[in-house]
């Protein structure tokens, strides 16, 4: 299982809406997406306007290749993309270890 971590950063003051727009475009956008296996989102409480979008695939390219280049990412921008202060940064990662 491979983890997209995106560091995402909005207007406080718009974190109501953001809220709302992220779990729509999550559940109804990229939950259709194949190789997905699930998400969270966390909101910083040091940070007010970061969130950490964590979302679970089988494998790397189903997010880069079958959702990145997909229509559906589009739709995903669309929806939370008027937020975004900056471009979100996001990465991949891969179990190390755990308990």
């Amino acid at each position: 299982m491979i983890l997209e971590h995106a560091d995402i950063r909005i207007d406080p003051a718009r974190a109501t809406e953001f809220e709302a727009a992220i779990e729509r475009g999550a559940s109804t956008v990229i939950a259709q997406a194949q190789g997905f296996k699930g998400y969270k989102v966390n909101r910083s409480i040091e940070s007010p306007g970061r969130y950490i979008l964590t979302i679970y695939w089988d494998t790397l390219e189903d997010h880069t290749v079958g959702f990145r280049q997909s229509p559906a990412f589009a739709e995903w921008r669309a929806i939370v993309g008027p937020f975004f202060a900056q471009p979100p940064v996001v990465e991949h990662l891969e179990l190390v270890c755990k308990s």
